[in-house]
């Protein structure tokens, strides 16, 4: 029985692998605000990701891919908020990257 309990709590997440080995798991429903890992992600596809539940992303830091995570959440938090959005932090350093990022992941 906890095994089924457990099964059903891993595919509530993925893992995001970074082109320098380092893994972060978040919510399949934060990883959806990306275009590209939802299509990988969709269990009607023939994707391998979809059925690993893990996505490796071969151009994307470790550092970067930790920023696009904190992204992800923000972005769900607060997608239904009609109201005043705070700001996104995004460290100068990180800008172009962040943007290459974004448009591969379509967000």
């Amino acid at each position: 029985m906890e095994s089924d309990s457990s099964n059903t709590l891993d595919r509530q997440y993925v893992r995001l692998v970074s082109s320098d080995g380092y893994e972060y798991s978040i919510l399949k429903s934060a990883a959806a605000v990306s275009g590209t890992l939802r299509g990988m992600l969709n269990q009607t596809s023939n994707f391998v990701e979809a059925k690993q539940n893990r996505v490796i992303l071969p151009n994307i830091s470790g550092v970067l891919l930790e920023k696009v995570c904190e992204y992800l959440y923000y972005n769900l938090k607060h997608q239904n908020n009609p109201g005043l959005i705070p700001e996104f932090d995004v460290p100068p350093e990180m800008a172009l990257e962040l943007l290459v990022a974004s448009d591969f992941l379509d967000v």
